[in-house]
């Protein structure tokens, strides 16, 4: 036996070579940029919490303006949440199970939401949905239907924003699992919808749920789709960023008080992902 077997023999198995560069200390070139960096992402949220008006806290998230805007906020982030899990399941399914032309256009088209500046979309919408639009006009004119300014506008335009999060990971999701699942049910005699809802769904239920919480978080501090699409109107349209937006023009401490109560929330969501997003392979 070598001298590297008896080493071996006596440690108890092969001596693990240790890579400076993973476990090391950072070389300062890199490790004063990094601070930096970190020092940029993480000072605003400082700085805010350090203004925050912690005495009169209370009063301002307890007045009627805020409650209203706070009860629209959850209620339509909710809404376009089940609209995005109605239509956007079925979306990454399709593209992650069936092979068609085109497909890669399509998952394109799919995540532009995520690249396409807010404004932009509620523009697009308003082309789309509005009274006058491509889609709008019929809906005005056989149902009566008119969606921009209106709080079924917000619900529009937020899961407009939102339902590309969802898609992406439940695509994901589903490109992980092994598809011999739905093979084998349909093989014993299940249809493709039957292999879906009792093997495929609860296959990948994690995913959904975390496609879901971040379609919520995004829906629930959208700003530009929503202002340009359905309006700022008060208990109808005014959500929790654009009372963000109105009160820093008007009552900065309110403003603040309303970002720290988004904060919050955002904090809940990473906490929420923190199996998915937070923990070290």
């Amino acid at each position: 036996m070598d001298k590297a077997g008896a080493a071996d023999t006596l440690t108890g198995g092969p001596r693990r070579v240790r890579v400076r560069g993973e476990r090391g200390g950072a070389p300062l070139p890199l490790l004063v940029p990094a601070l930096i960096g970190l020092a940029f992402l993480v000072l605003p949220l400082v700085a805010l919490l350090i203004r925050a008006p912690w005495r009169s806290m209370p009063d301002l998230l307890t007045s009627s303006e805020v409650w209203q805007a706070l009860q629209l906020s959850l209620l339509c982030a909710t809404a376009a949440t089940a609209v995005s899990l109605v239509i956007g399941v079925p979306l990454a399914w399709l593209l992650a199970r069936v092979e068609f032309p085109g497909r890669g256009l399509v998952r394109a088209l799919v995540t532009l939401p995520l690249v396409l500046p807010p404004v932009v979309g509620g523009v697009a919408l308003l082309m789309a949905l509005g009274r006058n639009g491509v889609v709008g006009r019929w809906l005005d004119d056989w149902f009566g239907v008119t969606l921009p300014f209106t709080t079924a506008g917000v619900v529009v335009a937020e899961a407009f924003v939102a339902m590309p999060f969802l898609v992406i990971s439940v695509e994901g999701t589903l490109r992980a699992a092994d598809p011999r699942y739905e093979e084998a049910a349909t093989t014993l005699g299940a249809s493709r919808f039957t292999a879906f809802r009792r093997v495929t769904l609860p296959l990948i239920a994690p995913g959904i749920a975390a496609g879901a919480v971040l379609a919520w978080a995004r829906a629930l501090g959208e700003f530009g789709a929503t202002i340009t699409f359905a309006g700022n109107f008060p208990g109808r349209t005014q959500t929790m960023p654009l009372a963000v937006y109105l009160a820093l023009q008007n009552d900065p401490e309110a403003a603040i008080a309303l970002s720290l109560v988004l904060l919050a929330v955002s904090i809940a969501v990473l906490a929420g992902l923190r199996d998915r997003w937070m923990t070290a392979s």
